[in-house]
């Protein structure tokens, strides 16, 4: 058995977790850069808690400008084991109303102008992500919801989308109609890839703000009326955080879904030709492999 250290990325409206005991907001430099913001550390019933604002508080960072690689690697760096990404999220399903939350089990990945991985010349690997999020963290994050009184929905597919625009018309029909989206957001990929790479389990909880631009009765997307909902749905969130430490307690055995041994078989480059200055780079990330 390991110690659980779970980790809260907060998007949206979720710039903080209250209650944490020995708060302390901690600076972590990686190779990649600079994360985010600092990283907020304590413990939650027992539970050592660290809690990042995806968008650094305030708000400076676009979906694009997030530093997605600097983020994973500060996490897996001071100890993370188990990673909680809660997001804003518009809806192409009717019953996923605003003020829902879905958990996210499958990405369509829309992206274009992100680093996705921690590998590449130098060092080469693959990852599955054909089940890119933990069933085990997955099922607790709706046991949590559930809990806390939200109008949770299991199981749904997330279209990540570059932005920071919104979807046109003909794009939102084409992800909801042809392509069977569910949700759709700006910031989940790269994150769960790279967490994969981390060898972090990973879960991804979608906060519903709008019908995205597809509905009939509700047209554009209203950024006056996602902020209204993203308040509201911050204090669900905040709620749903508080009831995680009991239910994944602070002994954590090994996944049974082997999220935390991703990189086993990964790695093809040979040790011999591996460059030295991207292996620096990796130290975290493949610490446990090599």
């Amino acid at each position: 058995m390991n110690h659980s250290k779970i980790a809260v990325i907060g998007g949206s409206g979720i710039y903080e977790i209250d209650g944490l005991e020995n708060a302390s907001w901690i600076s972590v430099e990686t190779p990649w850069g600079a994360p985010s913001d600092q990283l907020l550390t304590g413990t939650l019933g027992g539970v050592e808690m660290v809690f990042l604002p995806r968008h650094g508080r305030g708000h400076v960072h676009s979906p694009s400008t997030v530093p997605y690689l600097a983020n994973i690697d500060a996490l897996k760096r001071v100890g993370v084991t188990d990673v909680i990404s809660v997001s804003a999220c518009g809806s192409f399903r009717e019953e996923m109303a605003p003020g829902d939350f879905v958990i996210v089990d499958q990405f369509i990945d829309r992206t274009s102008a992100r680093v996705k991985s921690f590998f590449g010349s130098g060092c080469v690997a693959h990852v599955s992500v054909a089940h890119p999020t933990c069933p085990r963290l997955s099922k607790a994050c709706f046991t949590a919801s559930k809990d806390a009184g939200i109008n949770v929905h299991d199981h749904g597919t997330y279209l990540a989308m570059e932005g920071p625009q919104f979807s046109t018309l003909a794009e939102s029909k084409m992800y909801r109609d042809s392509w069977g989206a569910d949700v759709i957001g700006m910031t989940n990929m790269p994150e769960a890839k790279l967490a994969r790479e981390a060898e972090l389990c990973y879960a991804s909880v979608a906060m519903i703000t709008d019908y995205d631009s597809w509905h009939p009765d509700h047209g554009e997307v209203d950024v006056s009326q996602i902020i209204a909902t993203l308040t509201s749905n911050a204090e669900k969130g905040r709620n749903l955080v508080h009831r995680l430490p009991g239910l994944l307690t602070a002994k954590r055995p090994p996944c049974a879904h082997e999220c935390d041994r991703a990189l086993e078989y990964a790695i093809l480059t040979n040790p011999d030709a591996r460059d030295p200055t991207i292996m620096a780079k990796l130290d975290a990330i493949t610490k446990r492999v090599i």
